[in-house]
């Protein structure tokens, strides 16, 4: 009996050892081990960003798949794990990724080299949400505070790795100067419509810095963050705006349901006028990985193309 009990327990031992090396070369293969340095970012746009001007000297992992909404989204315990492992780690701020917060802020109070993207902005810059007094998070949608963004990720990533700082600086440059034909393509599209047709309608206020660059007046059914609701009298206003404006098109988004714009569209529809949706537009996500969509630069072209298409 007792030889049996020493078996028993010498099996549990060996099983407990082989589970904690499994585990610990699981940890350790999360990222590729071959020399380059690891960067954790939240959403697609940054991880986009930051393979961009981090280029061959960075594995990037991202957080959030295409299609996730970041205003929802809550850190797994995998997730926290993958950051404190990481020699870096990249998100927007201003509340993008509200519920990751203190998350953040334990990890860069740890030491952790912590690239805050939405600090290479000029605070004159942001625009004020109505949302309990902070500033919308929707940077992205404006190219030229997205250059700013760019060069605040370039300095962070000087940082994490001063031997290669040159390299990024070119690849800087030259992501800047994409920016730069990105930026004067939206203006042209978008010179297609006359300023009367130039009204966005969309699920959440994700598009005001879009509205402000380039001269689209927008109106959201929820606030700037997905965790408001839309109200009934949000639905009734807005559906009267489009009967009285003759408005041709409304836009689902790709992270957002598309219960509430389909619900708008009733709404005109029992008013009497039609209404179309427009087609889906990328807000708090850039497209999939082997898409024509699956960078910020083609998704912003796509985005441009859909709303200019519709609404002529």
């Amino acid at each position: 009996m007792k030889k049996l009990s020493f078996s028993i327990i010498a099996l549990f031992m060996i099983g407990t050892l082989i589970t904690g090396c499994n585990a610990s070369n699981g940890n350790k293969d999360a990222f590729n081990t071959d020399g380059k340095y690891n960067v954790v970012a939240t959403t697609t746009m940054l991880s986009d960003l930051t393979r961009a001007i981090g280029g061959e000297y960075v594995e990037v992992k991202g957080l959030m798949g295409p299609g996730i909404d970041p205003h929802l989204y809550k850190a797994s315990a995998g997730d926290v794990s993958l950051m404190q492992k990481s020699d870096m780690i990249v998100y927007n701020g201003l509340h993008l990724e509200g519920k990751m917060a203190e998350v953040f802020e334990n990890l860069t109070d740890s030491g952790k080299l912590v690239v805050t993207i939405s600090e290479g902005i000029d605070e004159a810059k942001l625009l004020e949400s109505d949302d309990g007094g902070i500033y919308d998070p929707h940077i992205w949608f404006d190219v030229n505070l997205w250059k700013d963004a760019a060069v605040e990720l370039a300095e962070g990533l000087k940082k994490l790795a001063p031997e290669h700082s040159e390299k990024f600086e070119a690849n800087l440059q030259s992501y800047l100067a994409e920016l730069d034909e990105l930026n004067e393509y939206i203006i042209q599209r978008a010179s297609e419509l006359p300023e009367k047709n130039r009204v966005l309608i969309t699920a959440h206020d994700a598009f005001n810095y879009f509205g402000n660059a380039y001269g689209f007046e927008v109106k959201g059914l929820q606030g700037i963050s997905t965790a408001s609701e839309a109200g009934t009298s949000d639905l009734r206003e807005l559906a009267n705006y489009i009967v009285e404006n003759q408005i041709k098109a409304i836009f689902i988004e790709s992270s957002v349901p598309h219960k509430n714009i389909e619900a708008l569209q009733e709404a005109v529809k029992a008013k009497g006028f039609e209404v179309k949706i427009g087609g889906e537009l990328y807000s708090d996500s850039i497209g999939d990985i082997g898409t024509d969509t699956e960078t910020y630069i083609e998704t912003f072209k796509s985005n441009i193309d859909t709303i200019v298409d519709a609404l002529k």
